[in-house]
């Protein structure tokens, strides 16, 4: 049976507020007191609830972190490395998973985390004014990852101009009928690659001096299947492109995957070129755009960990971090023949 703070003030003569200043190391307990408490409590085995702890200390130790999705690669590396660091500073994860419009609702308008943590993450969310004041009311440091806002601390990388970069290596190679595989603009969860990815493409094409065409901008919904049939579609184009820029590693698997099931060759018939640098993506020979999420994820939370421990929350210090990201260069994007 595990002891209680009962059997110890018991066990040592004393009340259970003379227990509980003695084992916080409070000054007006006597020393012989003290160490009557102390022996009591090695005899018995007692250990103190951390709950309680947080109680008297008026913290949680426990952050939150808001994300669109858990299923998706980039969303399980932020979950990963956000989790490490948290532990490795005595923190606990609190993860609300929005998952829909719905859930998405629910969440601004209940704010369940209200008390219960000590500060916010919230990755890669395009949130309105009233979501930006629902944070700001909750009266707690918070952070934003994969995008910026005055007033608050946030880790990113630039998803317009690697979007451009990637765009202009296809350009580059001679390629002048780019395909673009993408998220949904218009999905209610709106989180931030589709919006920024798709400007990049478009900005690269604009630099080039071609015209952005409709008919070769396909939804992909950032999974495997979704590349597969956006690629379908473009190969069954009268005028199919030769290259394609994907948002997404995931994506990009599927396009290559239905360019070699048509018969066709990467990159010789169509090159093709993802983003993330995801760890099959070495073993696909897929190019890409390197992204450091795991060095942005640590930024913020290390950020937001030091302002919930100093005394002055409005003292942001460095509020946003642009991470840079790498053009990675491998088999899937050779020169148009």
């Amino acid at each position: 049976m595990v002891a209680s703070i009962e059997d110890v003030a018991r066990h040592a003569g004393v009340s259970i507020a003379t227990v509980s200043r003695a084992l916080r190391g409070l000054p007006d307990v006597a020393a012989a007191t003290r160490d009557r408490v102390l022996q009591a409590a090695t005899e018995l085995n007692y250990v103190a609830s951390p709950f309680a702890a947080r109680l008297a200390s008026g913290r949680t130790t426990t952050v939150g972190l808001v994300v669109p999705f858990v299923n998706r690669w980039f969303f399980a590396e932020v979950i990963a490395t956000v989790e490490a660091a948290l532990r490795h500073a005595g923190f606990d994860l609190l993860l609300y998973n929005l998952g829909d419009a719905q859930g998405r609702s629910r969440f601004f308008d209940v704010m369940p985390m209200r008390k219960r943590v000590d500060g916010v993450l919230v990755a890669s969310l395009v949130l309105d004014d009233a979501e930006f004041s629902a944070l700001t009311e909750l009266n707690r440091p918070v952070g934003l990852l994969g995008l910026d806002r005055d007033g608050f601390l946030s880790a990113r990388i630039d998803d317009v101009a690697s979007a451009r970069t990637a765009v202009d290596h296809l350009v580059e190679a001679g390629h002048r009928r780019i395909g673009l595989i993408g998220g949904d603009t218009d999905d209610p969860m709106a989180f931030t690659p589709p919006l920024h990815r798709r400007d990049g493409y478009r900005d690269a094409l604009q630099a080039a001096g071609l015209d952005a065409d409709p008919g070769l901008e396909h939804l992909g919904y950032f999974t495997v299947d979704g590349g597969r049939t956006a690629t379908r579609r473009l190969l069954e184009l009268a005028d199919p492109p030769t290259a394609i820029f994907a948002e997404s590693d995931e994506m990009a698997y599927g396009a290559l995957r239905e360019i070699r099931d048509a018969g066709l060759r990467v990159p010789d018939d169509v090159a093709v070129i993802g983003f993330d640098d995801q760890p099959l993506s070495e073993l696909m020979d897929l190019s890409t755009i390197r992204q450091p999420v795991a060095d942005e994820a640590l930024s913020v939370t290390t950020r937001l960990l030091a302002l919930i421990a100093s005394d002055d929350h409005d003292n942001l210090g460095e509020t946003e971090v642009v991470l840079p990201t790498e053009l990675v260069v491998r088999g899937s994007s050779g020169p148009r023949r």
